[in-house]
């Protein structure tokens, strides 16, 4: 058996019009998968699907909110009636709403939860039920930095990742003896176009995150690549309710002043 073999599979990544979504969704179309983009805006999930054709790549896309469990059913419903199976849920999506604890509106909060933490839950019961009657299938959820550790203005983003990497053990709990696995990914800081402006030498976030990671650098999309690949893969038929952080050692360290000197 080739332990690394997922061609054929039929992957769903939530949230995959940009960033992170979109690195893992390529990577699963470099795999020979047949891959579904997800984004709310059906315009926005177009432009990027004609992107990915001029660039070679072959994926379809459907779009729905994974906030709204209607959408959810009815979108996935879809890919069953196109491809009759579902291999992989990758659940990206997520937004963040950064203030203080005191001043973050309870409207702020209950969209962050909604999107980050509701979301992962509607997809993937509705992708377990597919996954239980296959007897087989992989969810992947994408939790943080933020699922281990807090820090200052992103308190409804760590309750929801926190919230997530525990749903993903009771996932796990619940859902193994149906031979489905479900892992989470938690990336460390990821250099995407939003957080560009932050990325210039001699910006303090970008000096801070320098000298916290001792990796000395940023992650990019493409790190968590083989990550995803992995726990989509036969190889990954015995590991189940794992968070596996790609974050440059990040968590390792207490990120000490004199760290990485000489």
């Amino acid at each position: 058996m080739d332990h690394f073999n997922i061609k054929g599979k039929v992957v769903l990544v939530t949230g995959s019009t940009q960033g992170i979504g979109l690195a893992l969704a390529k990577g699963f179309i470099n795999a020979q998968c047949q891959v579904y983009l997800n984004g709310r805006n059906q315009e926005k999930l177009e432009a990027t699907l004609t992107d990915l054709k001029a660039q070679g790549y072959s994926a379809q896309g459907i779009a729905f909110d994974v906030a709204n469990e209607a959408q959810v059913n009815q979108g996935m419903d879809q890919i069953l009636q196109e491809q009759g199976k579902l291999d992989v849920l990758v659940n990206n999506a997520g937004i963040i709403r950064r203030n203080k604890l005191e001043d973050l509106s309870l409207a702020d909060w209950q969209d962050v939860i909604n999107t980050d933490l509701n979301g992962p839950f509607i997809t993937s019961k509705h992708a377990a039920n597919t996954m239980i009657s296959q007897k087989s299938g992989k969810i992947i959820n994408i939790c943080s930095l933020m699922s281990e550790i807090g820090r200052d203005t992103v308190g409804a983003y760590a309750a929801a990742k926190g919230g997530l990497k525990l749903l993903t053990k009771n996932m796990a709990v619940e859902w193994a003896r149906h031979n489905i696995q479900i892992n989470g990914i938690g990336p460390g800081y990821i250099s995407t176009p939003i957080n560009e402006p932050y990325r210039e030498p001699g910006n303090p976030l970008n000096e801070y995150i320098l000298s916290r990671t001792p990796a000395q650098r940023w992650g990019t999309p493409e790190d968590l690549v083989g990550t995803a690949l992995f726990l989509a893969s036969p190889a990954s038929d015995f590991i189940n309710g794992q968070i596996m952080y790609v974050d440059g050692g990040l968590l390792a360290s207490l990120g000490d002043p004199w760290w990485g000197k000489d």
